[in-house]
């Protein structure tokens, strides 16, 4: 009994802790063991061993121009020259060589042979390389740059091809107009630009006045939401499309319906008129841009090729007179006598919704949900992408004549960018009325005036807001904070 009592006391004696620096070190001990190819024991940096590996690397990289300044002193250099060089440091005055030298150069010495240069500092090579230059001394490409490559610190910095965008003022809604009792979808101006007509999903078409922002008329006669408006240029008329299949003119002198023009098989999303021939392009959800006679209510042909929905159309006087884009992710360039395709661009990843010619340049920019991209005409040769990506679907885009291209997405954004460069110098937000949903804060549609200094938006929360520039701004209250992309992205 006494010999167990013993053995239990033994057993009860508290065990030594250990520390646990040693324990971390057991436990890498042991996985270096079991994971290192040459299971070697972990073993701490040598000091010794990195110096000369730092060494070595600076012989390498800066040997040939580390000693520059003992090379550099010869006998035919002057003390005048001496104490011009001490007093001003900067400066790249070299002598010239002397006799002795050239002799050794025409026996053909060494090839690490310091040249004395002019006293211009040296221009970079004809094949993109920029010659070396430092302290003013220049070293002969025949050695240092076949056995070491120049560096990033001796390298020139190629400036951006990109170009630099203009400052435009930022934009503020300075109204807002109240009289829809749906979701306003479609938008108009007058050529005279003293008024303007949206449609709606409310089923009427109301007239506004541009100056004032009251309302002048209102039009009914469709029996669906009203997708697509047009007015003319050169007739008192205005066309409308809707969900109703029906493609409706109006007469602006009688206020009422003098044609109806049918023929589509589905809802109609867009239409625009041609400007210089009496003709009317629609599109819709069967596929298919149909070309009308204003006239005679006759369809002249179908441009037919697209898989889903034509979304947008616009028409030009010349070759294409007709692009359109669809929710195939496509944009097509119609041969208007022929009826048939010109060109399909396949840029886009996901439906086309918007396309916007610019009044002045021969480029137009098409919007998406995956990005925003510029194209020229009439080839359709891809420009670039805008340089920010708006994380939403763009509904409508517009340009007016100053470079200033809006963008509308469906969560209410609204951006505007510099057609130029593809820089967004603005990001909007529209805010929903009060007793609308969060939800409802998407614009349909949008357009600049006739004179380009107001912007119209059209929205799901029965309104429409008016823009214009701030005049108070200026570029040092709002700085352009422009970073150009470092390479150019070919799709």
């Amino acid at each position: 009994m006494p010999g167990t009592v013993a053995a239990a006391a033994t057993a009860m004696e508290p065990v030594e802790p250990q520390s646990l620096k040693k324990l971390s070190l057991k436990s890498l001990k042991r996985a270096f063991d079991l994971f290192s190819p040459i299971h070697g024991h972990y073993r701490p940096s040598d000091p010794a061993s990195k110096q000369i590996r730092i060494s070595y690397k600076l012989n390498a990289e800066y040997g040939s121009v580390k000693n520059l300044s003992s090379n550099q002193g010869q006998d035919q250099v002057s003390n005048d020259a001496n104490a011009q060089r001490d007093k001003a440091p900067t400066s790249s005055a070299l002598a010239l060589p002397g006799k002795d030298d050239i002799k050794d150069l025409q026996k053909g010495g060494s090839e690490n042979a310091i040249i004395p240069g002019p006293t211009m500092p040296p221009k970079a090579l004809e094949s993109g390389i920029p010659s070396r230059s430092v302290s003013g001394a220049v070293v002969s490409i025949s050695g240092s740059f076949e056995r070491y490559p120049s560096t990033s610190a001796l390298m020139e910095r190629i400036p951006s091809r990109w170009p630099r965008p203009t400052w435009h003022p930022p934009w503020k809604n300075y109204r807002v107009i109240s009289g829809h009792l749906g979701w306003v979808r479609s938008i108009a101006f007058d050529p005279s630009n003293s008024w303007f007509c949206t449609g709606s999903a409310d089923r009427t078409i109301k007239i506004w006045d541009v100056a004032t922002g009251r309302l002048k008329l209102t039009l009914t006669g469709h029996i669906e939401q009203i997708r697509g408006l047009a007015v003319s240029q050169r007739h008192t008329y205005l066309f409308s499309a809707g969900d109703d299949k029906q493609v409706k003119c109006w007469d602006l002198e009688q206020n009422k319906v003098i044609r109806s023009y049918h023929g589509h098989l589905s809802g109609v999303y867009c239409l625009a008129l041609h400007p210089t021939i009496d003709i009317l392009l629609t599109g819709g959800r069967d596929s298919v841009c149909r070309v009308w006679d204003i006239r005679t209510k006759a369809m002249v042909c179908a441009l037919s090729g697209h898989d889903n929905t034509v979304c947008s159309v616009f028409s030009r006087p010349t070759d294409p007179q007709v692009v359109t884009g669809s929710h195939d992710t496509t944009i097509k360039f119609w041969d208007l006598v022929a009826g048939k395709t010109m060109l399909t661009l396949t840029h886009h990843k996901k439906s086309v919704r918007s396309l916007a010619l610019h009044p002045t340049e021969q480029t137009f920019v098409s919007g998406s949900a995956d990005n925003i991209k510029k194209f020229s005409l009439p080839k359709g040769e891809f420009l670039h992408n805008m340089l920010s990506q708006q994380k939403s679907i763009v509904n409508s885009v517009a340009v007016n004549e100053d470079g200033i291209l809006a963008t509308a997405g469906d969560n209410g954004s609204l951006w505007f960018w510099d057609w130029k460069s593809g820089h967004c110098f603005q990001q909007a937000q529209a805010i929903v009325q009060p007793g609308s949903l969060d939800s409802e804060a998407c614009i349909y549609a949008l357009s600049y005036d006739v004179s380009g200094t107001r912007l119209v938006t059209c929205e799901a929360d029965k309104t429409i807001k008016m823009w214009k520039e701030d005049e108070m701004a200026t570029p040092e209250a709002y700085p352009l904070n422009f970073r150009p992309p470092k390479e150019f992205r070919r799709y």
